[in-house]
């Protein structure tokens, strides 16, 4: 029972980014990009890339089977973006998005553990 939660907080970890695919604007709310910048198209991009993390989530909450590749996809991009961001000398404007994504690590850890532990 314990499982499935897990990765429904791990869906809502994704759920702001991800939403960006279906409502370009959060991009704007959450990186303060405007429309006319090239890097928009390239963010809204990234929330398609996102929703399939939120997608992955959400099935591995659901179905046992997927639990293993979920962890995998949902640690890459955890962890990627968490090194990505310490390498860069942890710029400011990102610091609450790394916040979010440490928080999510323990939550990260226990669905790997429960989903690698046979």
């Amino acid at each position: 029972m314990m499982q499935p939660i897990l990765w429904l907080i791990l869906a809502a970890i994704h759920a702001m980014p991800a939403l960006a695919l279906f409502r370009p604007a959060t991009l704007t709310t959450l990186y303060r990009l405007q429309p006319d910048n090239p890097l928009f198209l390239l963010m809204h991009h990234r929330a398609g890339l996102f929703f399939a993390v939120f997608v992955a989530c959400i099935f591995a909450a659901f179905v046992p089977e997927g639990r293993r590749l979920a962890v995998l996809v949902v640690g890459i991009s955890m962890v990627s973006f968490l090194l990505l961001y310490w390498q860069a000398g942890s710029p400011a404007p990102l610091r609450k998005i790394a916040q979010i994504d440490l928080a999510g690590l323990p939550v990260l850890a226990g669905v790997a553990w429960l989903a690698f532990r046979q």
